[in-house]
């Protein structure tokens, strides 16, 4: 039902979209004027949360101005796109998008109407795995895959070739640009993922517990098992019989901390912290900046680093 209502939705944002005049009035390409008619010669990349807007920032460097949807401190999970997004969307030259976290996607692609747009899901081709960990089928539709290939360094990496890719497809005259700051991003992110394994390589402990099962490809990537409270959705809650279960392992493991994230209610991760006597702490999905983020200047290789620092710390506890 959900996503039926969701379709809906999508379908009377194009109508009003197209109604209000905003439809995409010509042909963009590689020198086009952009999304809103500024920034001349100038590719216009709308990018759908976070960390898709900053691996493509990276790619595009000062050639293209890279649009944000999904504002921070908002959980994308659940967010749909109003009729403005779906004028920017009609008139970008390139859309950047994950894949399976955006629901929207599929119907927003099709009703923005931009037969010239490149649109890149950057975990196209890549190995996925739905919730329980277990490596899914080629029907990328398939409920329950797992879609946060972001949180992998490695990952990353592909998702960031990708985008290189579709950048140079929409905009060949600059391919070469594109192409040197994949590869210069490409390097950041490889050295991240080795600063994870030589610290998690070490680590005591190989178990750490999440609020939702948002690190399987992390936990994969380095060898560590995530135990998770509930599921792939941050809204899901667990059973009773899944918390006792997880409760018991937690005490069975001897785990000191309980991971929690940021745009999610802590409620159920202090509960389990509470019967357990673990203490809880911040695991950052990365699905978005809040404005302490922003302060700090942080990024998403800064957020990594972050996150690295709390796994080993409770892993080694």
């Amino acid at each position: 039902m959900k996503e039926i209502l969701a379709k809906a939705a999508l379908s009377s944002l194009a109508a009003s979209m197209l109604l209000a005049g905003c439809g995409h009035g010509g042909t963009n390409n590689a020198a086009g004027t952009g999304a809103n008619g500024d920034s001349p010669g100038k590719l216009h990349v709308a990018a759908s949360f976070y960390p898709m807007y900053e691996f493509a920032r990276q790619v595009a460097g000062d050639l293209a101005d890279v649009t944000l949807m999904v504002p921070g401190g908002v959980e994308p999970h659940d967010w749909e796109p109003t009729p403005k997004d779906m004028a920017l969307l009609s008139k970008a030259d390139v859309f950047v998008y994950n894949g399976i976290v955006e629901g929207w996607a599929e119907q927003a692609i099709s009703s923005a109407g931009n037969g010239d747009r490149v649109d890149v899901e950057a975990s196209s081709g890549l190995e996925l795995e739905t919730g329980g960990g277990e490596q899914a089928s080629d029907t990328r539709e398939q409920a329950g895959m797992d879609p946060h290939v972001w949180l992998s360094p490695v990952l990353a990496q592909r998702e960031v070739e990708r985008i290189r890719d579709g950048l140079s497809k929409a905009d060949s005259a600059h391919a070469a640009d594109y192409e040197a700051n994949a590869k210069a991003y490409i390097a950041k992110l490889q050295q991240l993922d080795a600063d994870y394994r030589t610290a998690l390589g070490q680590a005591k402990n190989k178990t750490f517990v999440t609020q939702h099962a948002a690190f399987g490809y992390l936990a994969r990537e380095y060898g560590l098992t995530q135990l998770p409270i509930s599921g792939l959705s941050p809204d899901q809650e667990p059973t009773p019989a899944q918390m006792a279960s997880v409760v018991k392992e937690i005490k069975s493991l001897g785990i000191s901390t309980i991971f929690f994230e940021e745009l999610v209610d802590p409620k159920v991760a202090e509960t389990i912290a509470s019967e357990t006597g673990a203490k809880t702490d911040v695991l950052n999905p990365i699905e978005g900046l809040t404005k302490d983020d922003k302060k700090q200047g942080l990024d998403y290789i800064g957020l990594m680093n972050q996150n690295l620092a709390a796994l080993e710390k409770a892993l080694n506890a």
